[in-house]
């Protein structure tokens, strides 16, 4: 019978059980741990709902592991700051100590809940997850026998993962990697990112504290996870005045801009900057600028006090001012430039564009002029991805062909599928 796996987003929102445990050891490393400082931060933990921490304990505790397995990997998990044999205890001891302390089992959720779980609910066979996780325990075999100072770790984990529980084997993996700063590669990271996806984690469960070698920063950038990026993404957080709750513009800026966690330092201010500079260098008109962004913003009827937008290209210079700050910040190194123009795709943007002049929404076609000029003198690229933010927007429906022909466009720039996801309405009629 297939294994009934948690929804462990749904009740964590950081890392949790033995490897919670652990990586909160590692954080109080300088201050005093003995035996009695560890039962009382487990209880506390077990007490916070941290339903998993007796159940990771049980899991080894049934298992056929020896002692000296089970050792080697809780010292690599805390970097050794804790050791039960200093305490005169055996690891099985110990463990069955921390088991005490926790509830035999979750508490029983309602109906409504539980059904609600069910359909999130990650369904992965326990032997593909085991072979997926022991392939990238071996993948950083090296890295780990370099940097751990715990003999033994790599086949430890692997014993872990194939005779007790790969999901606990992975996040003790994963711990192991962070108490000891073991640096893995952007192809490793994006691997260990999606195990965790599969298995319902909450994403900081890996990618906090990680050490990742990054890819340099590269503006032309277009698959992020979270869909869209640059101007659009900017023209959205300052939408009309709804913005006013949340901060001063400069401060949106710096919140797109920010990588948020799990991301290239750097990666969404490379290519914030990118649109930005396209347009202040380009041949577009600064009025017909200004009307771009007031559009896009859904701010053509928004008198501020303060009129921050009015011009449109001294607002593209404090979005790029704020953009060089933050790449100064996070990556010193990296030297702004702009990343080739989509020219192939022009006609088959311009295309798309020209549609929107039919758009029953009076402000796109009052627009549409203005992004025919970005996509044939600035970038396809920019042009198409404003196109698709100004009809959300506007809530201009769109029609299964046309919708078809925009996955296309996307395909070939290399945007993620969270990038049209389902934000433009649809429209029901079937009009192309």
């Amino acid at each position: 019978m297939a294994r009934t796996r948690e929804v462990y987003f749904y009740d964590y929102a950081a890392d949790f059980g033995l490897s919670g445990l652990a990586g909160t050891l590692c954080a109080r490393s300088t201050l005093r741990l003995d035996e009695p400082v560890v039962l009382d931060v487990a209880e506390s933990e077990a007490e916070d709902d941290d339903h998993r921490l007796g159940a990771d304990a049980r899991l080894l505790l049934e298992s056929p592991l020896p002692d000296d397995v089970l050792h080697t990997v809780w010292l690599a998990a805390v970097r050794r700051c804790f050791d039960p044999a200093e305490e005169g205890t055996d690891t099985r001891t110990w463990l069955e100590r921390v088991a005490d302390l926790c509830p035999p089992r979750a508490p029983e959720r309602d109906p409504y809940e539980a059904t609600s779980l069910d359909e999130a609910r990650p369904v992965v066979p326990e032997e593909e997850l085991r072979t997926a996780v022991a392939a990238e325990i071996e993948s950083a075999a090296a890295g780990l026998g370099l940097r751990v100072a715990v003999p033994g770790v790599v086949p430890a984990l692997l014993r872990v993962v194939r005779e007790a529980d790969a999901d606990l084997g992975f996040r003790l993996f994963l711990r192991a990697l962070k108490a000891y700063s073991v640096p893995v590669g952007a192809d490793t990271y994006e691997r260990l990112l999606a195990l965790g996806d599969g298995l319902a984690y909450p994403r900081v469960v890996v990618h906090d504290e990680l050490t990742v070698r990054w890819r340099p920063l590269d503006p032309g950038r277009r698959d992020f996870a979270r869909g869209r990026f640059g101007l659009p993404i900017l023209a959205a957080a300052l939408r009309g005045t709804e913005w006013t709750y949340g901060g001063t513009p400069r401060e949106h800026i710096q919140r797109v801009a920010d990588d948020g966690p799990g991301h290239a330092p750097g990666a969404y201010a490379a290519v914030l900057l990118d649109d930005a500079w396209r347009l202040l260098d380009s041949a577009v008109p600064s009025r017909a600028v200004g009307l771009l962004w007031r559009t896009a913003t859904g701010r053509l009827n928004v008198l501020d006090e303060d009129e921050f937008d009015a011009d449109g290209r001294v607002w593209l210079e404090q979005v790029s001012q704020v953009c060089h700050a933050h790449l100064a910040e996070v990556d010193p190194a990296y030297a702004p430039f702009l990343s080739p123009a989509r020219t192939d795709l022009t006609e088959a943007v311009l295309r798309e564009v020209r549609e929107a002049v039919h758009a029953d929404a009076e402000p796109v076609r009052g627009v549409a002029r203005v992004l025919e000029d970005v996509v044939t003198a600035v970038d396809p690229d920019l042009g198409f991805r404003l196109l698709l933010h100004i009809l959300t927007t506007y809530g201009v429906p769109v029609g299964e062909a046309r919708r078809g022909r925009y996955r296309a466009l996307a395909a070939q720039l290399g945007f993620s599928e969270d990038h049209l996801d389902d934000r433009l309405p649809e429209d029901r009629r079937g009009v192309s």
